[in-house]
């Protein structure tokens, strides 16, 4: 059983680790804007990396806010930098790319199930919850 004062430990080790994540993502993405005025230039693969910083953006602030990290939220940025990874090395041999788009399909298929499974069996506090409301 933890004591109080450990307990509080871990939470403000957390919140520290939050934010500096949050503040590392917040410096990476100005680099990129910065990089995509200074060029003159947009790509999709620099659009595509600002959507994975806006991605770790809001799992930030959904494990803050709840406590708890959503599975598919990882899933759903592995699949965007995968689909960068295609666009930004366009010298890809065929094998590598088959194995990236099947990488990507197996990603999507694992976020219909963590979906699925979600609905149809959803965790034992999340039941109580709604027995008692």
């Amino acid at each position: 059983m933890q004591t109080p004062v450990i307990a509080r430990s871990f939470s403000l080790i957390e919140k520290l680790g939050l934010l500096a994540i949050l503040l590392a993502t917040l410096f990476a993405g100005g680099g990129e804007v910065r990089h995509m005025i200074a060029s003159g230039h947009a790509g999709v693969s620099d659009l595509l990396l600002l959507f994975m910083y806006l991605e770790l953006i809001s799992m930030v602030e959904i494990y803050w806010s709840a406590g708890k990290l959503p599975v598919r939220m990882p899933l759903y940025i592995a699949m965007v930098a995968l689909a960068r990874h295609m666009l930004v090395d366009q010298q890809l041999p065929a094998l590598d790319l088959l194995g990236t788009s099947v990488a990507i399909l197996l990603l999507a298929v694992a976020v219909v199930v963590v979906r699925y499974g979600h609905l149809k069996l959803p965790y034992r506090d999340a039941i109580d919850s709604r027995h008692l409301s």
